[in-house]
């Protein structure tokens, strides 16, 4: 992982892992599961590529069966599926728009049809547009950045709570933007510091029925939303700044939602991991 070169290119939002160079590392075919997870029931957005596909992956391998929330990439959410088959679990495809509440009801309600309920929640999906100055933060963007990273979190754990019992899980996906900002993604670096106010307060309002809240804050990882965001050139250096300098890997992150989605972090509630490239954030 450390000898990748990424090379100049651009995409499009939402972006696309097949048109990647090269395409991010989700899988490590190496790893043995030990059924940690076996018959519980995922939902998680984004998790047709990037970080949400490595974690879908992992947790699809220690038994848990997996409903993946996209917009409309489905080039990469059928790859998705088609690993999670591969690997003997179930998988439930559900494309659409997660900032309108009204898609965030109607996708649980298509997973607890096909599932019966739902043990872990996993917000990870997020948007992004870059910025040089404050004054050039397009309204229509800036809406919609809040709507995607921030507003979808309320309406899917809203409409996910009433189907998860005793014992479940939530994990947000936040970013090291949220503790270090980003002066060209302040609306983006704003929604990520509302996710860590929102796991360490949906956490002390779920802690007496047992539900647990925790998050995870990525550094700099190599996914679509890398190259659909910025250009050519920024994208070649993507994570050089860190102190490994070098960009992380979605399967590198992975983990750390497997450690919260298990009763291995069974003592952690409103925390959040750090999976950075060694950048210190202090809180």
């Amino acid at each position: 992982m450390n000898d990748q070169t990424i090379p100049p290119q651009e995409q499009k939002l939402p972006g696309s892992e097949q048109a990647m160079d090269p395409k991010p590392i989700t899988d490590d075919p190496s790893y043995k599961a030990t059924g940690k997870l076996k018959d519980k029931i995922v939902f998680i957005t984004g998790g047709d590529s990037g970080i949400g596909k490595a974690v879908a992956i992992l947790l699809a391998k220690e038994g848990a069966r997996i409903a993946v929330v996209y917009l409309n990439e489905h080039e990469d959410a059928d790859e998705t599926r088609s690993l999670i088959e591969q690997y003997g679990s179930q998988c439930l495809l559900i494309p659409g728009d997660i900032s309108k509440e009204a898609f965030c009801k109607e996708a649980v309600k298509q997973t607890v049809d096909a599932f019966g309920r739902i043990d872990i929640l996993i917000n990870n999906a997020a948007e992004q547009h870059e910025a040089k100055e404050i004054t050039d933060i397009e309204t229509e963007n800036l809406i919609r950045t809040f709507e995607v990273n921030i507003f979808s979190m309320f309406y899917l754990t809203k409409a996910a709570l009433p189907h998860m019992k005793e014992g479940s899980v939530i994990i947000n996906t936040t970013s090291v933007t949220a503790y270090k900002g980003s002066p060209e993604l302040l609306d983006y670096s704003s929604t990520k510091g509302a996710i860590v106010a929102f796991t360490r307060s949906l956490s002390q309002n779920l802690v007496k029925k047992n539900i647990r809240v925790n998050g995870v804050a990525p550094g700099p990882i190599w996914t679509p939303l890398i190259p659909a965001s910025f250009d050519a050139e920024k994208t070649s250096e993507h994570g050089k700044k860190t102190p490994m300098e070098r960009v992380g890997q979605p399967v590198e992150v992975a983990p750390c939602y497997l450690f919260l989605a298990t009763n291995d972090s069974s003592y952690m509630t409103g925390q959040v991991l750090h999976p950075d490239g060694g950048t210190i954030v202090n809180g």
